[in-house]
C-alpha cells in the first residue's frame, strides 16, 4: 500500500518566490485568470497548492517552446 501524501501549501511570499513575479502582478493574473486562485486559510492568509504554482510553472515552459 503506498502512502500518500497530503497536498503542500505554498503561502504568498514562497509563491511570489518561486514564480518571480511582484505581488501586484500575481494579483492582477489572477484577475485575469492567468494564474490559480488562492485558497483561504482562515482570517486573511490565503495559500496555493504547490502542485498549482507547479503546473502554473511548466505551463511557461511549453508557451516558450511554442514560440
Amino acid at each position: 500500500m503506498e502512502k500518500e501524501l497530503s497536498p503542500h501549501i505554498e503561502r504568498l511570499r514562497e509563491v511570489l518566490h518561486r514564480t518571480g513575479l511582484s505581488r501586484s502582478t500575481l494579483y492582477l493574473r489572477i484577475a485575469n485568470g492567468e494564474f490559480p486562485k488562492p485558497m483561504s486559510l482562515g482570517g486573511r492568509s490565503v495559500g496555493w497548492l504547490a502542485s498549482d504554482v507547479t503546473q502554473w510553472i511548466e505551463s511557461l515552459k511549453g508557451d516558450k517552446n511554442d514560440h
